[in-house]
């Protein structure tokens, strides 16, 4: 194997008796060209330029790829009041937040916080996917499209939430919402789920989250909190 100095330390793949390090073949480029001010990577005839896959394995050619491993995550922080909510109307709200992964078997997006609180109270998180039911004590999301539940006075137009997104387009990010969280008009709520993933490294996904409050004549009064946070992890 011969490995150019100037990445003799980039190994990419390894196992117990075997090292593949960072090389090129083709007629031409070099991965770093550097003078005492300057650095560049160049390419010129490149035998394989893009992403390929298998089951078990995935491979990123080209003179110009990165080998350094990321994870992007970016959640749009907003603070949303949704007002009074009532026993006859359900209430909702969006959020959004992105995620994008290089050099990785993909990531998962996990939701920690508590259902919305009120003192020592907790509102009913929903444990399994459920339909909305203005009247019942229900607190759930999902991370899809959906019709706007009835009734409800803060959904207007007629649905409200959204599909993941794909940027550029779906042939190069293949971000999801997670099983339980993606189908329209069911709501779940666990701390602790898995509510996005993909299972490749991925190019930037869009989320948007669909939260609904519900309260009975039994739940109780007061100013209810929900902070949520949310954890990615990229999967190797």
């Amino acid at each position: 194997m011969i490995v150019p100095p100037a990445v003799a330390s980039a190994t990419t793949s390894s196992s117990p008796n075997y090292r593949v390090n960072e090389v090129f073949f083709g007629s031409g480029g070099a991965l770093n060209d550097c003078s005492t001010n300057y650095c560049a990577k160049e390419s010129l005839g490149a035998t394989g330029v893009g992403k390929t896959s298998s089951t078990n394995y995935q491979a990123h050619a080209g003179f110009n790829t990165d080998r350094m491993p990321y994870l992007k995550f970016v959640v749009n922080g907003t603070s949303i009041d949704v007002g009074a909510l009532s026993t006859g109307s359900t209430t909702t709200a969006n959020a959004t937040f992105s995620v994008k992964s290089y050099l990785s078997s993909g990531y998962q997006v996990v939701t920690v916080s508590n259902p919305p609180q009120n003192n020592s109270f907790t509102m009913h998180g929903l444990g399994t996917p459920t339909a909305s039911s203005a009247g019942s004590e229900q607190f759930g999301m999902n991370l899809v499209a959906n019709s706007c539940p009835t009734p409800s006075i803060t959904c207007t137009g007629g649905t409200f939430g959204a599909n993941p997104n794909q940027v550029p387009s779906s042939v190069f990010s293949f971000g999801q919402a997670a099983s339980g969280y993606n189908t329209a008009n069911l709501y779940k709520y666990v701390p602790g789920d898995t509510i996005a993933d993909s299972n490749s490294s991925s190019g930037e996904t869009d989320y948007t989250i669909s939260y609904i409050y519900n309260i009975s004549v039994l739940t109780p009064g007061g100013t209810y909190k929900f902070n949520d946070v949310l954890v990615a992890t990229a999967t190797f």
